[in-house]
């Protein structure tokens, strides 16, 4: 025993020796590098070589390491071969790397170029003098100036080059040749075969058109097969699922001639539509979900977009593992297709945890607050539909997307809230002019993302602060506003202002005083659900009225200074899709405010104001707006007639346009000065057309006006007016231009003239 461990010993000790002994190379040493060198390299130099490769002196030899090497080598693109030679030598083995390097761009000549300049073209193909000419590169350059001409129609253009080396001094002479030839212009598009469409709905699909004044018609082939696909897609959604499409195009001396040849085939009709597999939703919500019906044209894509809906139905209520699979058939009885949706319901979806992502600055419970979809509810599209509706109406977030990811049991699922967001802070400042202020210059601060607690950037917690100044020839104003929408976490929200405001006497507008106002104000609100919400204010105000001598005694005894102590009540209901932009929806808005009284003051009275807005969606993102306002003030105690500057104006751009500014309603019987009333009713309908991103078409009726006392509203008539307008979306705020045409006289006036009204915004 004691020798058979002796045994054991031996071999565990000496096992691992006679492991290398045996089948490690007894040549090792010499597998080691003991030279690299480096030959051929003239402008490259050694130590940029040796930085792009890994053999090192020292190292073991590698066949995998030298192959890496040349590779790496050969993309920096400054070689043309790349050679590795292997040396025995008593010390270990001599690597050397003999290089051959491209030859130096001497000279870069562009020829044949008359229509695009030469320092167009050499900024497009990135090619400089003194660089290595890269073959792969040169080819490219060929497709960039190919590609420049064919934006400006010369499709047909070719471009060759030719590359002469230098071998002694190895530099070489580039010389790109261009033959630009003609623009190819499109002279005819003829359209046959088509019978069951007009060639003139078929025209409207086209981009490729013939040339003419307003239109180059640049013949572009990629763009005429284009063309093909949407006529084909066309007709299939007018129920011709075996329409063919092709073109013949024709070059002539005079230009591109193209005729589209249409096989409409048969068009086909839907027969019955059945729904089979739904348990749990009813049949009736699932048709009224569908567009298509019995007897409609039959297109696919109508078909798939009518499973899509079907399935949203199924997703509101929490189904979101829904699936429903469209058959159609051919009925040879009927000659119609039968539609059949299969529906595999699966089970309810519930949340399990809700993910908030890519908020950088705002506080997670800002986000969290505004979903009213919650852990452990059942999954529901109209309370997600909801909850990034919330989210884009604080303005906080360029970006909101919602997803989905398993969770911990088979029916339950993680919400995912991906968040981008959007800048919240700035400094503005800028100018403008309007039909009420005349010229005037701002600059605001404003952050609506603050939070007061964070001292490191102040943002994140969902507040509103403001700092502004406006002054222009006619008006100041100074404002400082603060706005804590949630306190307490509850949908209770504080804030206050403080502000200054002057106007100047200015008849053309409607002034026919000095105006000088000083207060703040304290809010609270409530937000009971997602539409109504409700609010109260006080605030103390101090007026000054003045300049006023070559009015009548009604305007005279307007001036000298108040004090206005009054309390605001304020009710919303809004259920507009965006605050910012809105399509559809209702928003409402009463304010009754009670000034003096019991609480102070020198004047005493009731004002209500009333604004209800409609928005109804049309075509194109078309919008139509109805809006009607009203307000009506009452004069108690001491107080025997409403202060002028708390009186209705109507007029201008804000109310009916065509008419001049606050000159609708009641006026100074000497001087013709506007002098407001205790009740108004303006109404307006406007719609606006989207031209682009930044520009819409608006057109509009506007209608309304002022009465000197309660009694009398409605009573005398309205004025009216129509007009056109512009909606443009510039960095510092919108702008309007609006031309109003009345068709009542105004006041004061002896006939009617339109006018013009113009005013910018200050974007928030």
């Amino acid at each position: 025993m004691k020798k058979k461990n002796f045994i054991i010993f031996l071999t565990r000790r000496f096992f691992p020796f006679l492991f290398l002994f045996f089948f490690i190379p007894q040549g090792f040493s010499q597998d080691l590098i003991s030279h690299l060198r480096v030959e051929g390299n003239k402008i490259v130099s050694e130590a940029t070589v040796v930085s792009k490769i890994k053999t090192r002196k020292g190292i073991v030899f590698n066949e995998n390491i030298i192959n890496e090497d040349v590779k790496n080598l050969y993309s920096t693109g400054f070689f043309e071969t790349v050679e590795v030679e292997k040396q025995e030598s008593p010390q270990g083995v001599v690597i050397t790397f003999k290089l051959k390097e491209k030859a130096v761009l001497k000279k870069l000549t562009i020829g044949g170029c008359r229509f695009i300049g030469k320092k167009r073209i050499e900024e497009a193909i990135e090619i400089k003098e003194g660089a290595f000419v890269d073959e792969y590169k040169l080819k490219e350059a060929v497709s960039k100036i190919k590609g420049l001409y064919a934006k400006k129609g010369f499709t047909q253009a070719n471009v060759t080059y030719k590359v002469d080396v230098s071998q002694e001094l190895n530099e070489a002479q580039v010389k790109f040749s261009i033959e630009e030839k003609k623009v190819l212009k499109v002279r005819r598009v003829s359209i046959s075969g088509n019978k069951s469409i007009s060639s003139r709905k078929i025209n409207k699909l086209l981009k490729t058109r013939k040339a003419w004044l307003f239109n180059r018609g640049i013949f572009k082939d990629s763009v005429c097969s284009d063309d093909l696909e949407r006529i084909k897609d066309f007709y299939q959604r007018q129920g011709f699922s075996d329409v063919s499409v092709d073109k013949n195009v024709s070059f002539e001396k005079k230009g591109v001639y193209v005729t589209i040849t249409i096989d409409e085939g048969r068009r086909y009709y839907i027969g019955e539509i059945t729904i089979e597999g739904n348990v749990d939703v009813p049949l009736g919500a699932l048709k009224r979900a569908a567009q298509l019906g019995q007897g409609d044209v039959f297109s696919e894509q109508g078909i798939y977009e009518d499973s899509s809906k079907i399935r949203e139905v199924y997703v509101e209520r929490g189904y979101i593992f829904s699936q429903v699979k469209p058959l159609s058939v051919f009925n040879l009885e009927t000659e119609k297709v039968d539609i059949t949706y299969k529906i595999v319901e699966n089970e309810v979806a519930y949340v399990e945890r809700i993910n908030i992502r890519g908020n950088i600055k705002t506080k997670d419970k800002i986000i969290r607050r505004e979903l009213r979809i919650y852990p452990g509810d059942r999954f529901d599209g109209g309370k997600i539909k909801k909850s990034r509706q919330r989210l884009e109406n604080l303005g906080f977030f360029e970006e909101i997307r919602f997803g989905t990811e398993p969770g911990s049991k088979t029916n339950w699922v993680n919400l995912d809230v991906e968040t981008k967001e959007t800048k919240t802070g700035y400094l503005s400042f800028g100018g403008g002019y309007s039909s009420i202020d005349e010229f005037m210059g701002f600059v605001e601060i404003r952050q609506r993302n603050f939070d007061y607690k964070n001292f490191s950037t102040f943002t994140g917690a969902g507040q509103d602060l403001s700092l502004m100044a406006s002054i222009g020839t006619l008006t100041e104003h100074y404002q400082l506003s603060f706005t804590n929408p949630w306190i307490f976490d509850q949908p209770v929200s504080f804030g206050f202002d403080g502000y200054k405001k002057g106007h100047s006497r200015e008849e053309n507008v409607g002034y026919a005083y000095e105006q000088d106002i000083r207060g703040g104000a304290v809010r609270l609100g409530r937000e009971f659900n997602d539409n109504l919400k409700a609010g109260i204010a006080y605030r103390l105000e101090r007026i000054k009225i003045s300049d006023v001598s070559t009015a009548t005694q009604e305007l005279k005894d307007e001036a000298g200074i108040n004090d206005l102590s009054s309390v605001e009540f304020n009710l919303s209901f809004d259920t507009r899709d965006n605050v910012f932009s809105p399509s559809k929806g209702i928003s409402f808005l009463n304010t009754l405010g009670v000034t003096g009284g019991f609480f102070g003051g020198d004047k005493d009275f009731i004002k209500n104001f009333t604004h209800l807005s409609l928005f109804f969606p049309l075509i194109n993102k078309s919008v139509i707006e109805g809006r009607l306002r009203a307000g009506f003030a009452d004069p108690f105690s001491n107080t025997q007639k409403v202060p002028i500057y708390e009186r209705f104006f109507a007029g201008g751009a804000s109310t009916i346009r065509g008419y001049n500014e606050r000159k609708v309603g009641p006026i100074d019987s000497v001087t013709e000065d506007p002098i407001g009333g205790e009740a108004m009713f303006v109404g307006n309908i406007e719609y606006t057309y989207p031209l682009a991103d930044f520009l819409k078409l608006a057109t509009f009726f506007d209608t309304g006006n002022v009465w000197k006392k309660n009694s009398n509203f409605l009573n005398g008539g309205l004025k009216s007016s129509v007009g056109l307008g512009l909606r443009v979306k510039t960095p510092i705020g919108p702008v309007s231009v609006d031309y109003g045409w009345p068709l009542d006289t105004e006041p004061g006036e002896e006939g009617k003239q339109g006018r013009f009204h113009f005013s910018i915004s200050r974007g928030f």
